[in-house]
């Protein structure tokens, strides 16, 4: 297994993904986006960070946060995302099968990990976002992405940073990058 080293950056802006265990498909009812969004609002509370973009969809979500000047752990804020949506969470797994989960108290709701890349610079921000928007089409859940409901599409396009009727072109689909 290799030796996996997290790269942390005070004041970065960074691209996760976080992903259900076994792919569970939680994020399908409206009930549980809601309280993963309460769960965030929460931890910005307390641990401040700009969300920049955002799509969830039923097993998975990906996210750019950046964070504030001088702070660079975004590894606290996910562990207290995780620990309040899966406290307060009704419906799901109570338990898991794995002994170490067992031991540890954890539901099994989340992978244990996450994914996060440092974005580098804005055309990869920019490339970023579009694949964040693009995602509900690109496994099939809708054709267009304006037809996602959670994502932050709507706010792009009310900032006028996409055009109203975004769909991204051909050559937008192989610039995103194939993360799942």
């Amino acid at each position: 297994m290799p030796n996996y080293t997290r790269f942390y950056q005070k004041g970065g802006t960074y691209f996760f993904t976080v992903v259900t265990e076994r792919r569970e498909p939680i994020f399908r009812e409206d009930a549980a986006v809601s309280l993963l969004s309460k769960c965030l609002t929460d931890v910005d509370r307390s641990h401040p960070f700009a969300m920049e973009a955002m799509v969830v969809l039923p097993d998975h979500l990906h996210t750019i946060w950046t964070l504030p000047d001088g702070d660079c752990d975004f590894s606290t804020r996910w562990n207290l995302v995780k620990g309040s949506f899966s406290r307060r969470y009704e419906a799901g797994p109570t338990e898991s099968t794995s002994e170490s989960r067992l031991r540890k108290r954890e539901r099994g709701i989340w992978q244990r990990r996450f994914w996060e890349h440092l974005v580098r610079d804005q055309d990869e921000f920019n490339r970023l976002c579009d694949y964040i928007h693009y995602n509900p089409v690109k496994h099939r859940l809708v054709d267009s992405p304006a037809y996602w409901k959670h994502s932050t599409l709507g706010k792009f396009v009310e900032r006028g940073l996409y055009p109203k009727d975004k769909e991204l072109s051909e050559t937008d689909r192989i610039a995103v990058m194939d993360l799942d």
